[in-house]
């Protein structure tokens, strides 16, 4: 609860410590991202606090037509936006650099720090940062989309020295249409690739409903839970350099010491 005198404003920030604002790029369909990271940033309100931007991105798929809902011009021209808000990090907030290439996302943060001065992350780079950190060589994954497009993030990750030893999707490829997976699906899924005994499971899609249920998710099944729209919270606290502590609640990744917070 906020502390509240008569004649003044919240007490809970300091006048000694700016505020630091989290730019984030959203898919337009994405009905998720947004409300699940303003509810696991409420233990660091209004200290932190994020802004979004949004552009095209309807479908996902592997044809020509899908993957130009990536193109940088539009998502540029958001982050452009985002930039006025003088945000100390600007995240691309969705997933497509699973499936189109890594080095897509490390393009696009480097256009994005060039162009506005800025420094720029991704749910995809936050997520290998992890993966790195916690020394994972066997992945459970657990997504909303086709097979097609969950074979090209298996053999992505593979060229990185990953094993996607266990996988489970839900074989749909309108964006909108994942927020309707329900909680209690993803946690099936999860529970289906544990018996694998992976060394981590990666929810990968920031419009599935993944954050509220991976913390319980890790203490029964005794595996980290890597959600989407977590870590990439996740990656843009490590790069302001933010105590992530008061969301431990919300997952294991968020009470990793500083020392073991290496971030790309």
């Amino acid at each position: 609860m906020q502390n509240w005198d008569q004649n003044r404003s919240p007490l809970s920030v300091s006048e000694a410590a700016p505020r630091k604002l989290i730019g984030m790029l959203t898919p337009s369909s994405n009905t998720v991202l947004e409300p699940y990271t303003a509810r696991m940033m409420e233990p660091l309100f209004p200290a932190v606090t994020a802004h979004f931007a949004r552009f095209r991105v309807t479908q996902i798929a592997l044809d020509e037509a899908a993957n130009g809902q990536f193109a940088q011009a539009p998502i540029m021209a958001a982050a452009e936006l985002l930039a006025d808000a003088k945000c100390d990090v600007i995240a691309w907030n969705g997933t497509s650099a699973s499936w189109l290439g890594f080095d897509s996302d490390e393009r696009l943060c480097e256009a994005i720090t060039e162009k506005t001065g800025t420094r720029a992350t991704s749910a995809i780079l936050s997520l290998n940062a992890l993966l790195a950190n916690l020394q994972v060589k066997r992945l459970g994954l657990v997504t909303p989309y086709t097979m097609d497009v969950q074979q090209r993030i298996i053999e992505n990750y593979a060229g990185i020295g990953i094993e996607v030893c266990a996988e489970a999707h839900s074989g749909l490829s309108d964006n909108f249409s994942f927020a309707n997976v329900e909680e209690e699906a993803i946690e099936r899924m999860c529970e289906n690739v544990a018996a694998a005994k992976p060394d981590a499971i990666a929810v990968v899609c920031t419009n599935m409903r993944g954050p509220l249920v991976a913390a319980a998710l890790e203490r029964r099944l005794g595996i980290p839970v890597l959600d989407s729209v977590a870590f990439t919270l996740w990656g843009c606290l490590a790069a302001m350099n933010v105590d992530a502590t008061p969301l431990q609640e919300f997952g294991s990744i968020f009470a990793l010491p500083n020392s073991e917070r290496r971030h790309v």
